[in-house]
């Protein structure tokens, strides 16, 4: 093996390294598929193949991997994506929605927040009704705005 020809061997090799700790960092399947490509041209390298060759292959296995098999796996991922319930709730925001929970101290208005016991959590929470909500009072959750809890009296 030439001195050229370790050299991008090398590279190749250390850039199908860099994009394997890339991948795993963002799962988004896309450095996943550099990775790939880096990796077979470092196979034309190991195998004494042309510099045009090891980039071909390295753009052939790279865009084919994003056009042809990215689809296909992120689907897939997606398909088996985590259980979206939580303690017999809904994960997602929406889902909160309709829940019931009990408040632990008085909850006002958006000046006057306060907290309830909601999915085992302490959350915060402000009262849709005119009058302040004492503790130990059950309520649904209305709405949500960001980390705050809607909630009325049941």
């Amino acid at each position: 093996m030439s001195t050229l020809t370790a050299m991008f061997f090398g590279l190749w090799v250390a850039l199908t390294v860099g994009f394997v700790l890339v991948e795993v960092h963002t799962q988004a399947f896309y450095a996943l598929f550099v990775a790939v490509g880096a990796a077979a041209a470092a196979a034309a390298a190991l195998l004494n193949g042309s510099l045009w060759l090891q980039g071909l292959l390295f753009a052939v296995v790279s865009v084919g991997g994003w056009s042809l098999i990215r689809p296909v796996l992120r689907a897939r991922f997606d398909r088996s994506a985590p259980v979206t319930k939580f303690l017999g709730i809904q994960a997602s925001a929406d889902g909160l929605v309709g829940q019931r929970a009990i408040t632990l101290d008085t909850v006002g208005d958006e000046h006057h927040p306060g907290h309830l016991l909601f999915a085992g959590d302490r959350w915060l929470a402000v009262s849709d009704s005119a009058e302040p909500l004492p503790a130990q009072v059950s309520v649904v959750v209305v709405a949500v705005r960001g980390t705050t809890l809607l909630v009325h009296p049941v």
